[in-house]
């Protein structure tokens, strides 16, 4: 059980709006975004700052940045949900998917610009900063309102994952889980 129990409708108009604006027609809202419903306030500045919108990024830069900061941070429940919603219309294969939870950012399963967003968000997670040596990488591939963004995605999707583990939130049924990791050999 999650610590918050998800609200359930009717949901107030502006609530019910962007749930229904946000969610695939016949898929029910996620849990995470009933729960935070709970608190109109919080709900409405989530979604006003989602960065849900059409960005500077592809649809699969944007999915790179989401899935790697959320697997790194073990939100299985946020990973799981994009992987769900997303993987396939990214073209991400069976490798791309496992490398976004356990592979380093140089697997060569990526582009030289994906590697640069992994870097990027690896060492946002881990340094809590990007590395010159990752910026110099970045910067070779997108401009500047791009980086902005990678660093604000990561960002957004840390609260996320703080929200999602916080908050105990269980698993979507159709939400995709973390791989095993590979086997050292």
């Amino acid at each position: 059980m999650p610590r918050i129990a998800p609200a359930d409708a009717p949901y107030p108009p502006e609530i019910a709006t962007a749930l229904a604006r946000t969610m695939p027609p016949g898929v029910a809202p996620l849990v995470l975004f009933r729960t935070m419903a709970r608190n109109p306030r919080v709900f409405g500045k989530m979604f006003a700052g989602g960065l849900l919108d059409k960005g500077t990024l592809s649809l699969r830069q944007r999915e790179v940045v989401i899935d790697r900061t959320t697997a790194r941070l073990g939100a299985e429940y946020e990973w799981g949900v994009h992987i769900a919603f997303f993987a396939e219309k990214v073209g991400f294969d069976a490798e791309e998917i496992a490398a976004t939870v356990h592979g380093p950012a140089r697997a060569p399963c990526w582009s030289a610009e994906e590697q640069a967003l992994l870097a990027a968000v690896d060492d946002l997670v881990d340094r809590r900063t990007i590395g010159n040596e990752t910026w110099i990488r970045l910067a070779a591939h997108f401009d500047e309102a791009q980086i902005l963004e990678v660093i604000a995605l990561a960002g957004y999707y840390h609260t996320i994952s703080f929200l999602c583990r916080a908050l105990d939130l269980p698993l979507e049924a159709y939400g995709a889980r973390f791989p095993a990791p590979p086997l050292l050999g």
